[in-house]
């Protein structure tokens, strides 16, 4: 199961509450990511990506990968 949830830092420190499927578990991946972007920057960055060459060829070969399965 993965658990992915913005908890707030206070006093430079997180606590988490683990849910009770997690109850028992010896072991877990923790990852801290720092770049918690507000509606707007990723907004923009969707924009960015909209025009990006890479990004709409790989939409593109997607695409016609599945161009098949969606005239079913």
């Amino acid at each position: 199961m993965t658990l992915k949830k913005t908890y707030s830092v206070i006093n430079n420190q997180i606590v988490i509450d683990l849910p009770e499927n997690f109850k028992g578990k010896k072991s877990l991946t923790v990852t801290i990511e720092d770049n918690v972007l507000s509606k707007e920057e990723k907004f923009n960055k969707m924009k960015l990506a909209s025009k990006d060459p890479l990004f709409l060829a790989d939409i593109s070969d997607i695409s016609e990968d599945f161009k098949d399965i969606d005239n079913v």
